[in-house]
């Protein structure tokens, strides 16, 4: 179990270290991960996050019974400090390994809202660029060979009659 484990944070570790910095990787882990995302993939990572998490505590459990066992005992008993020493590993890694595909989870939901920032970036300065160049189209230049300047809010209001009188 305790080789799963270990392996688990290294791959969970990788998968973080690709996210975090851009590589070509990236890219297609984020194409894998929300594909995993859809369908029954939440179900699925729900799941298996639950049964780590009651592992989890039954592997603290019974950490606290053998604890409690040696303070009822007043001598540790050199079984019972070899299966807490282990059990307590195991409790490690596993909260480790919930935490790193948490951490993970919630880092490609950022990437995610990152790419649809910038794609909606690209696109206002799109049209701010496609505006712009319809209103110098739509001023026109004036007689002197320049272009006129650009009115503003304040001067139309002052130009409205229901701010005349």
């Amino acid at each position: 179990m305790i080789s799963v484990l270990f392996s688990l944070l290294f791959v969970e570790m990788a998968l973080i270290l690709a996210l975090l910095f851009r590589t070509p990787l990236r890219n297609l882990l984020v194409v894998g991960i929300d594909k995993l995302k859809r369908g029954r993939g939440p179900l699925v990572a729900k799941t298996v996050a639950a049964t780590l998490l009651v592992v989890f505590s039954a592997i603290l459990y019974s950490v606290m019974e053998i604890r409690k066992r040696a303070l009822e005992a007043g001598v540790v008993n050199s079984t019972d400090e070899v299966l807490m020493a282990e059990r307590l590993l195991e409790a490690s890694l596993m909260g480790f390994s919930l935490f790193l595909a948490m951490m993970a989870d919630r880092l490609h939901y950022h990437m995610k809202e990152l790419y649809r920032l910038r794609e909606e970036l690209e696109q206002v300065k799109k049209s701010k660029q496609e505006y712009g160049s319809k209103e110098s189209w739509r001023m026109g230049e004036n007689e002197g060979g320049k272009v006129k300047e650009p009115e503003t809010v304040s001067k139309r209001k002052a130009r409205t009659p229901l701010n005349a009188g």
